[in-house]
């Protein structure tokens, strides 16, 4: 009965269907994450993002002065672009990488901009914000 699909024990089984094996870190993308201190994947460029949110990533590294960050645009590469959401299990485009652990995409970032958060994220990186002068240079005014 179809009601034998339900019982537990049987976990879901449906025959025919063989379950897919879990995901394994893909190695080319776990070497590129941790290739570089900060790494972003875009769509897009950082010279020409396109798509806001990935406009924005940009913006808020350039505003913390970081400029020596690798970026891959994911519309160059169909297998990229659905390999990292696989192995960050995050769905969406931009993604962030701080010293190989993935931070987020764009809310995320722009929170931890915003909150102060990414400041000490880059200091613990041994890069210093841009951001930081600013507000240095304000205070002396």
């Amino acid at each position: 009965s179809a009601a034998a699909f339900g019982r537990p024990g049987r976990g879901g089984y449906w025959p025919g269907l063989t379950p897919l094996p879990p995901k394994r870190p893909e190695p080319r993308l776990d070497a590129l994450v941790k290739k570089d201190k900060v790494v972003v994947f875009l769509k897009g460029t950082p010279e020409q993002p396109q798509c806001g949110f990935s406009n924005a990533v940009v913006q808020i590294l350039r505003l913390h002065g970081v400029r020596d960050y690798a970026a891959y645009n994911v519309l160059d590469d169909p297998e990229l672009r659905q390999g990292i959401k696989d192995y960050s299990n995050w769905p969406t485009i931009p993604q962030v990488y701080l010293n190989g652990e993935f931070v987020g995409g764009c809310d995320i970032l722009l929170q931890m901009h915003q909150n102060g958060d990414l400041v000490e994220e880059l200091k613990k990186l041994g890069i210093h914000s841009a951001l930081l002068d600013e507000k240095k240079d304000q205070d002396s005014k």
